[in-house]
């Protein structure tokens, strides 16, 4: 058996694990792949192992069917909190390894339920990876709860149980879970590519940067300030957003780019009530040159129909056509409430209703155009050169990679733990 090492060089081990506490984590989309799974699981792990990074004792990984088990002397809520971070684990499920026997799983199932209290429900869901064990995965739920009954006097309620208790069945060792707490779901973080995040300041942009990661895209970040004319609070913002994104994949660079004068040569040109259009096209051509620099496939944003009248389906799509790389849009159909609420569980809220000088309120109109098109805008930016703006904006920006030398944080995201799958 291999020797557990410190997290920096998380080993797989290939033989039985040792008896004791550890983590089970199951993996979400990724058992749906067909062939190139093991791509898929080689980088869930090393999302896992960069997670890991800067913890406490030692740590292994060994793998199973749909299932990565985590252990070592490191903390157990300390393992807890960093996986529930990696995208790709749809659970995160506390556990004891125990030999496979009855004796050991039953005892290990019975001590599960210490201290629940009285009239809680429960129900046993046992999965025999080992099939030559002598009893079915029936028998031994069957067996496990009555033995449970016996020892707590607890109830069972097979449907909407209060505590779910899962064994899991190997060959020299078997895992026991009361408890689970969720995952980010999804597809780990570099399988589907690489994008460029617009991040403002608000709710909407983290949130769509977090989808977009839960798609499987590795992201860097633009944050567009109104600098020189408005202060700097924007920026410092986008570091604390970039910084808490990052806790959730590799960390991307952020990128902060100075639009104030380029604001102020469209207003100049006669932009108008087309004013924040013009600036939206603006940073989706400044955001397609920086993506291709990265090698990114897309731009992402937080745009949702109709929130904001920059945001009306022909101002995007005119947005849009600026653009020389993909815009995702994964919060397109989401409303404010529901953005506000996810913000809330993944961190970014309590950052983004910090106040701040939002850089598209510079210069904006009294009144902005709903419906605009494509000659609406043709004269006033033949009056800009638009490529010598976005050369000046690029070449004065500022890069910083948010989180890079920090461990990722011991706080768990809500929601909070569950002892029950309903």
């Amino acid at each position: 058996m291999n020797a557990a090492v410190p997290a920096q060089g998380v080993p797989d081990l290939a033989g039985p694990v040792p008896i004791g506490p550890c983590v089970l984590l199951k993996h979400g989309e990724v058992f749906l792949k067909g062939r190139n799974r093991h791509l898929f699981v080689e980088r869930l792990h090393d999302n896992l192992r960069g997670a890991l990074r800067g913890v406490p004792g030692s740590v292994w990984i060994k793998e199973m069917q749909n299932v990565t088990v985590l252990g070592g002397d490191a903390p157990q809520d300390e393992l807890i909190a960093r996986a529930r971070r990696v995208m790709g684990f749809v659970a995160v499920q506390p556990a004891l390894r125990v030999e496979t026997s009855e004796e050991a799983i039953v005892a290990a199932a019975v001590g599960a339920l210490d201290g629940a209290a009285p009239g809680t429900t429960f129900a046993v869901r046992a999965r025999r990876r080992h099939k030559p064990f002598p009893l079915t995965s029936t028998q031994l739920e069957r067996l496990v709860g009555a033995r449970i009954q016996e020892a707590h006097g607890l109830p069972v309620d097979l449907t909407r149980p209060d505590i779910r208790v899962e064994v899991e069945i190997d060959r020299k060792e078997s895992y026991v879970s009361g408890l689970r707490h969720f995952g980010q779901g999804g597809l780990p973080v570099g399988t589907s590519g690489r994008a460029l995040v617009l991040l403002s300041g608000g709710y909407d942009s983290p949130v769509a940067a977090h989808r977009a990661m839960r798609r499987g895209l590795r992201c860097d970040f633009v944050h567009f300030t109104g600098a020189p004319y408005t202060n700097a609070a924007s920026a410092f913002k986008a570091y604390a957003l970039a910084r808490e994104l990052n806790r959730y994949q590799p960390p991307g660079k952020l990128h902060i780019v100075a639009l104030g004068h380029a604001q102020k040569q469209l207003a100049v040109a006669g932009a108008g009530r087309f004013q924040v259009v013009g600036q939206r096209r603006l940073m989706v051509r400044a955001a397609s040159v920086l993506a291709r620099r990265l090698r990114a496939q897309a731009v992402v944003t937080g745009d949702a129909l109709g929130q904001v009248a920059s945001q009306t389906l022909s101002n995007m799509a005119l947005v849009d056509e600026a653009a020389t790389l993909p815009v995702l849009r994964p919060l397109i159909g989401w409303e404010k409430q529901e953005i506000i609420d996810e913000a809330r569980r993944i961190g970014t809220a309590e950052i983004s209703v910090l106040p701040d000088e939002d850089c598209c309120q510079l210069l904006a109109p009294r009144q902005v155009s709903l419906r605009t098109k494509l000659e609406d805008v043709a004269g006033f930016e033949k009056r800009l050169d638009a490529d010598e703006l976005i050369e000046e904006m690029l070449a004065s920006a500022q890069v910083t990679r948010p989180g890079a030398d920090e461990a990722a944080p011991a706080v768990t995201p809500a929601p909070g733990p569950v002892r029950t799958t309903g």
